[in-house]
């Protein structure tokens, strides 16, 4: 069964839960009127469809407003209309970027929507008696409650971690925790999952949990956990969002299609000083179409060349980079080493992003080794959405410092939350 169809078929119920997401909703999606429909297996299934529907889709999307939000603050992407006024303020950063920001508003709606209507999965779980559907549904629902959690944590200083009106705020460091937390339990029934055509494919559910862990342990610092769990992904399976000429990938739709809204920053992909790709790293041509940028066409290329183009949740080089950084935190030089350089002279890669360098000859020091571990993630991650928390975790110049790495640290808070939520933070000041 192709995606159109999938869709199509719970199109008028995601409707249901999507209708007006501002304000109250995303904080109260326990409706009775849905709480009646999640009754059903069927609605279930649909809701969890959904999941990944609201996470993917559009310019409203999650996905969409965080690789956009994250690649703007970090100088990755560069808006070439101004007129596309909230992204053009997200690419000026600091003080411009205020709690009206549409991308950054919706980023926040609609990952908490995202965990709201996981939480409704998890929570009638119990209507479900068939074991490998029941496995299932906890894997939709654990992913993308997960996978929305990050998100918050990455954007935001605090967050609530779960739905209700005049929802509590907990530090990201809570919210990382959760995250973790829930991730471990969709880890856990991955194993005896059972996905038939009524579920949209393309997702590798065990795999994706193991490297979203890794992903959340290294945010955390939690090296041991980062390796062990980075161990455990297969780094020869792909595990992608999947997208056709109705449901459109986000990224090429709204982006890379035109050159009226954003694209790459420069044939650098925004890099500055030794951070600048060798001049023979291959990875540079898999992520842009030419070195010479003209105006009157979008140079951007990857994982967003067409509608149809899948974006891959994780890649086999982030792994390898994670467990890189985790053992140069633990000041375990020469393994760090060894898998950096699994990077840097990959000839081969289920994707194609193969830098086929040299082995590292750099210093053989902590700072030196991260310093090209994180130049790495720059280029092997470009524009995934993951460059800002790097930045941070990663030392890297703050705004105002100067050759500064970012234009913000953290988000504000939307606006319709604090007009809606009276436990919304005062906003950071950058």
């Amino acid at each position: 069964m192709n995606n159109y169809i999938k869709y199509f078929t719970f199109l008028v119920f995601v409707s249901i839960l999507t209708t007006s997401c501002y304000k109250d909703d995303y904080l109260n999606p326990s409706q009775a009127s849905t709480e009646t429909v999640v009754t059903d297996i069927n609605g279930l299934i649909a809701l969890a469809n959904g999941l990944q529907f609201k996470y993917t889709i559009g310019r409203a999307s999650p996905l969409y407003s965080s690789i956009t939000a994250s690649g703007l603050s970090t100088n990755e992407l560069l808006v070439y209309n101004q007129g596309n006024t909230d992204e053009a303020t997200l690419g000026v950063g600091a003080g411009s970027v205020a709690g009206n920001n549409s991308v950054v508003t919706r980023l926040w709606e609609q990952s908490l929507i995202t965990i709201g209507n996981a939480d409704l999965i998890l929570k009638n779980l119990t209507n479900v008696k068939d074991q490998g559907t029941n496995s299932a549904l906890t894997c939709y629902a654990t992913l993308f409650r997960g996978i929305s959690l990050l998100q918050l944590a990455t954007y935001w200083e605090q967050a609530p971690i779960n739905t209700a009106v005049k929802a509590a705020f907990v530090p990201r460091t809570q919210v990382l925790a959760e995250a973790i937390k829930t991730l471990e339990v969709g880890a856990a029934a991955a194993p005896s999952a059972k996905f038939t055509a009524g579920y949209i494919g393309g997702i590798d559910f065990l795999n994706t949990f193991n490297a979203l862990l890794a992903r959340a342990y290294n945010m955390t610092g939690n090296n041991d956990k980062a390796i062990e769990s980075a161990n455990k992904v297969d780094l020869t399976k792909k595990s992608e969002y999947t997208f056709d000429a109705v449901t459109r990938n986000p990224i090429f739709d709204v982006h890379y299609s035109n050159v009226n809204v954003c694209g790459p920053s420069d044939f650098n992909l925004g890099l500055k000083g030794d951070l600048i790709p060798s001049a023979t790293d291959e990875r540079v041509l898999f992520y842009l179409k030419t070195k010479t940028f003209v105006g009157t066409s979008n140079p951007g290329k990857g994982f967003f060349t067409a509608n149809e183009t899948k974006i891959p949740i994780y890649v086999p080089g982030e792994i390898m980079l994670i467990k890189a950084e985790a053992l140069a935190r633990k000041n375990d030089l020469t393994g760090a080493v060894a898998e950096l350089n699994k990077v840097l002279t990959k000839a081969t890669d289920i994707y194609g992003i193969t830098a086929k360098l040299p082995a590292y000859t750099g210093p053989n020091t902590q700072a030196a080794i991260l310093r090209e571990i994180y130049r790495n993630r720059c280029i092997e991650l470009y524009n995934s959405g993951l460059k800002l928390e790097d930045s941070r975790r990663f030392g890297m110049p703050a705004p105002g410092a100067a050759g500064a790495d970012r234009n913000r640290n953290f988000y504000p808070y939307p606006s319709s939350e604090r007009d809606n939520n009276p436990n919304t933070p005062a906003d950071p000041g950058i």
